[in-house]
């Protein structure tokens, strides 16, 4: 896979490190809205081993307040413009609207990660084709019913698959997600986890982003400030069972743990 100028393999342990530059994220809300924290807190994630940094100007934590595009891009951009131009590392814009990631492609993203897989508005694929930047496809639901949960979720990735292809994106470039926490309930995720190499059957590399959701939180009675334990164990399964890239908060932690199960599976 390519993003930006970088290679990613099929077999690596890469970490996409989680910058919300939002004032009501569930878990860091407020804490890196000033540019300057913002940019210290990228410089951390990168010194502590993270290979991508995700910037988000809207929380779409359960329950959020949608975001007017301005003041999205005037959170995301300028911190965009500032990573890309202090750090040799490839940035992603979280978001699904066309105008917010075409405006974060022109201050340097090199990737969009869209939480609704190409799919909640038609331009968006066109955008990411026409700036031949690569594409975070995750899987999501408006109505969060199944009949069968992991081949309805496999079928709705492969349909964001083939908008991404039939607009030009190339297969080197699409990353997929299998979207914990986005349109299922606990029981659905933990299904979800047991079965990630499912996943890959699809053909593409998948990221897995679980740092500290509320399937953690339901499962061991957590509050979201103490659920770092319950992400590494999903980090560290998720690994064995075929990702290669892993969305979190805490990167230090997340980089020591698959550092240390790619050890023992690989020498």
């Amino acid at each position: 896979m390519i993003i930006g100028k970088r290679e990613f393999y099929n077999n690596g342990a890469y970490i996409m490190g989680i910058l919300n530059v939002t004032p009501d994220s569930f878990s860091d809300g407020g804490r890196y809205t000033t540019d300057e924290a913002a940019l210290k807190q990228a410089e951390q994630m990168i010194l502590a081993g993270a290979d991508i940094i995700d910037v988000g100007g809207e929380s779409t934590r359960p329950g959020y307040t949608p975001v007017p595009v301005a003041e999205e891009i005037s959170r995301t951009c300028f911190v965009i413009e500032a990573i890309k131009e202090k750090f040799d590392v490839p940035v992603s814009i979280d978001t699904y609207k066309p105008e917010v990631a075409e405006a974060g492609i022109l201050a340097g993203a090199d990737m969009v990660n869209d939480i609704w897989g190409l799919r909640a508005d038609d331009r968006m694929a066109s955008v990411v084709a026409t700036h031949r930047v690569s594409v975070c496809l995750m899987h999501n639901r408006k109505t969060p019913q199944y009949e069968d949960l992991i081949p309805d979720m496999l079928a709705d990735l492969a349909e964001s698959i083939s908008i991404a292809k039939n607009a030009g994106i190339p297969e080197e470039r699409i990353l997929l997600d299998p979207g914990i926490g986005f349109a299922k309930n606990t029981q659905e995720n933990l299904a979800v986890m047991r079965e990630l190499e499912r996943f890959t059957e699809l053909g593409f590399p998948v990221m897995l982003a679980t740092s500290r959701k509320s399937v953690i939180g339901n499962t061991l009675n957590l509050p979201v400030t103490e659920r770092e334990e319950g992400t590494l164990a999903t980090t560290v399964l998720g690994y064995m069972k075929g990702c290669c890239f892993f969305r979190v908060h805490d990167v230090k932690a997340n980089r020591r743990a698959l550092d240390m199960v790619k050890a023992i599976q690989h020498g």
